[in-house]
C-alpha cells in the first residue's frame, strides 16, 4: 500500500491562460525539501523542460514554507505532464482544491 503523503507535502497547482503553477508546501522538514528538488531535477533531465523553480522560506512561519515550479508562455499545455511526473515521483496523489 502506498504511503499517503498529503500531511507531509501539500500540492496546490494554478492554470490560467499561458500560465501553469505548483506549490508543494512542506513545512519546515529539510529531507522533504531535498527530495522534492531532487524529483524536481529528475522529471526536467526526463523531460527536458525547465521551469522556474523557487522557494518560499519563512523563520516565522514554517508551515508556509514552499517550492513553487512556474511556467509562463505555455501555449502547448507541456506543464501539466511535469507537474504530474514530480506528483508520482513524490507519491501524491491529489492536488488540494482551494486554488
Amino acid at each position: 500500500m502506498t504511503k499517503n503523503r498529503c500531511g507531509e507535502i501539500e500540492a496546490h497547482v494554478r492554470m490560467e491562460e499561458r500560465y501553469e503553477g505548483m506549490s508543494l508546501i512542506f513545512g519546515d522538514n529539510q529531507e522533504i525539501k531535498k527530495e522534492i528538488m531532487e524529483a524536481v531535477q529528475e522529471v526536467k533531465k526526463e523531460t527536458g523542460l525547465a521551469p522556474f523553480v523557487f522557494d518560499k522560506v519563512s523563520n516565522d512561519r514554517p508551515d508556509i514554507q514552499a517550492i513553487y515550479l512556474e511556467f509562463q508562455e505555455d501555449v502547448h499545455r507541456t506543464a501539466g505532464d511535469f507537474f504530474e511526473r514530480v506528483l508520482r515521483k513524490l507519491k501524491i496523489d491529489k492536488c488540494e482544491a482551494d486554488v
